[in-house]
């Protein structure tokens, strides 16, 4: 039998229009969310009751809407955000006029409104029908209510998630947004089974943009990231990049602490996520994430935020400065950090430096079930710092005796008998922010003393990354030497592909692969990298086109070539168990001064560990 066309009521559309635009309870809190904040609003609460399933609430101070507004908002694709003139010209966060319509076809929806001077009104809708527009008590804002979400659609509920999980993802929902608006504050409460827990708070911030910037940062992803985090700003041909970027060392086993925002709306791009990868892939190896948050702004008509029914994916008209601005900004920025590393290295250095319970202090006579007791405070001693005089009479008394010196040969350290005096700088003694060498211990960690602390520095590592950045240099001041192939390579491929593989050929050839059309869909591979040696052209091809359908971008060639120069560097830096002479020590903790991303090594770990003597006293009970 032939099909027969017909048309859909609308129940049906809406229902169908609903699962593009609500997939779950987080979704839901997404258009809410966003419909708040455009409504102007300062102050935004929202209460989820089993993971959004029975109950979403959110309540705004925004500018509301007057009674004979609250059905035309319910109708699909009805908006205040745009005109309809011009696409491209966005400014806000929703657009579409789906959100209320999609929400109202798969759940009971509430929606009481009141605009400043008018009267407030409330309008339910279950399962697409509207009710009637009736009067209701409200003082200002808007309060959406959702309750039974998808009970028009059974089938979805099945694959919804745990309580847990759900709201879990609301609460991501929420911080994302938190972060996009500083000057916004937000509450998330749980309201499951008659309670009332506040799950995520975030006033507003205030002060420049970095200022309020940080401020939310530090609430949403906790201090350890600001003061760990470096702060981005740079503009490149009307498009500007804002935001923060944590140092190499606090990084992640995952790429869940990256947070990316477009003219204000959270993202998440293959571009822009290729970018970061490519600006941290020389100082973290590939099972390490960095974490940032950052900020592109550009005018509304670079960028097509129109891809996706959630708004969750853009295209930019000039991906490639996008990409190019990411990458240079965030490096300049690695740069200037010098051989900072983060502050969580000494964290976790005192963290495994805990003293232990001695062994005889066991509690057995404890009765069987009791709790267990609060471990024993180290004693605090409150006692004075004697004067210098006193001091060196108290180290004279405590000189080892004689015979001591004999067991040195049996123990792997040595000390430094002079600490070297600081070179002058502008008439004064420059500063040694890693200190003067003391010793060497197991033959493979320089102990220096700074002037509030102490400092262990791996040798190995530190020296194996200032050789890779020596070698890196040259690199890029003579160039990667190529070596032109006797018999040029043809790989074969698909015509898209070669089309893919020729737009960056360029770039290829300056890291020293150089290829051809050779007609049809095929390749001539001309030249190869000399360091890397023998080449399987056609297999590098490939992993070369795999990254660009991953991030939009490739450099595995840059990559590879790098991993070379790490592994040339590994081979001829300091070894570990080689003794060091003081002048040596000291030579390489200036270097590291003096060499940027020495902070960590070239897989990276921290090349070194700072210690103030605070934190020493701490470790003593000397507080």
């Amino acid at each position: 039998m032939r099909p027969v066309i017909r048309q859909l009521d609308d129940s049906a559309i809406n229902r169908i229009a609903a699962g593009e635009v609500v997939e779950r309870p987080a979704s839901a809190v997404k258009e809410l969310l966003e419909n708040a904040i455009d409504a102007g609003a300062r102050r935004v609460t929202v209460e989820v009751a089993d993971g959004g399933k029975t109950l979403i609430r959110v309540t705004d101070d925004g500018c509301g809407m007057a009674p004979d507004e609250l059905s035309l908002a319910l109708s699909r694709h009805a908006t205040s955000k745009i005109d309809g003139s011009d696409l491209l010209n966005i400014h806000s966060f929703g657009f579409r006029g789906e959100a209320l319509p999609s929400l109202g076809a798969v759940g009971r929806l509430t929606i009481q409104s009141r605009a400043p001077g008018g009267e407030a009104a409330e309008l339910s809708v279950a399962g697409g029908q509207a009710g009637a527009v009736k009067p209701c008590a409200l003082n200002a804002g808007t309060v959406v209510t959702l309750r039974d979400l998808f009970h028009a659609t059974p089938a979805r509920l099945k694959f919804l998630r745990s309580d847990r999980a759900e709201m879990m993802a609301i609460s991501e929902v929420v911080k994302r947004l938190a972060m996009a608006e500083p000057s916004v504050g937000f509450t998330l409460r749980d309201v499951s089974e008659g309670r009332d827990r506040v799950s995520f708070r975030a006033d507003p911030a205030t002060g420049d943009l970095f200022d309020a910037l940080r401020a939310r940062m530090a609430q949403v992803m906790g201090a350890e990231f600001t003061d760990n985090a470096l702060g981005v700003d740079a503009e490149r041909e009307g498009i500007r990049l804002t935001g923060l970027a944590a140092l190499p060392t606090y990084s992640r086993g995952s790429s869940t602490a990256q947070h990316l925002f477009v003219n204000g709306r959270p993202v998440r791009d293959k571009l822009l996520m290729g970018a970061l990868r490519g600006a941290y892939a020389d100082y973290l190896s590939r099972e390490r994430h960095p974490a940032v948050a950052l900020f592109v702004d550009c005018d509304p008509h670079k960028v097509d935020v129109n891809v996706h029914p959630a708004k969750s994916e853009v295209r930019f008209r000039e991906p490639g400065i996008v990409r190019g601005l990411i990458v240079s900004a965030l490096r300049h920025a690695l740069a200037e950090a010098g051989h900072r590393a983060s502050t969580t290295v000494a964290g976790a250095t005192l963290g495994a430096m805990r003293p232990e319970a001695p062994a005889g202090a066991m509690r057995s006579e404890a009765p069987l079930g009791a709790p267990p007791e609060a471990p024993s405070q180290p004693r605090v001693y409150q006692m004075e710092r004697p004067s210098a005089g006193a001091r060196q009479a108290a180290y004279r008394a405590q000189a080892p005796a004689p015979g001591f010196a004999e067991m040195a040969g049996a123990y792997s350290a040595r000390v430094v008998e002079d600490m070297p005096e600081a070179p002058e700088h502008g008439g004064r003694p420059r500063p040694l922010p890693l200190g003067a060498a003391r010793g060497q211990v197991h033959e493979n960690y320089i102990v220096a003393q700074t002037a509030d602390g102490m400092v262990i520095v791996d040798q190995h590592a530190a020296h194996e990354r200032l050789v890779y950045e020596k070698l890196k240099r040259q690199m890029a001041e003579n160039g990667v030497a190529a070596q032109a192939l006797l018999i040029p390579e043809i790989v074969e491929l698909s015509a898209d592909d070669v089309s893919r593989l020729m737009e960056i050929s360029d770039d290829l050839s300056r890291m020293g692969l150089t290829i051809e059309p050779f007609g049809g869909g095929a390749l001539a591979v001309r030249e190869t990298p000399a360091i890397l040696g023998e080449v399987n052209a056609k297999a590098l091809l490939h992993d070369v086109l795999d990254e660009l359908s991953d991030f939009g971008s490739s450099q595995l060639v840059q990559e590879r070539i790098e991993a070379i120069l790490s592994r040339v560097a590994c081979h001829g830096s300091v070894r570990s168990g080689r003794r060091m002479r003081a002048e040596e020590m000291n030579a390489l903790l200036r270097e590291m001064e003096a060499t940027p991303h020495s902070g960590q090594c070239n897989h990276g770990r921290p090349t070194y560990v700072e210690l103030k003597l605070a934190d020493i006293e701490r470790l003593f009970g000397r507080t």
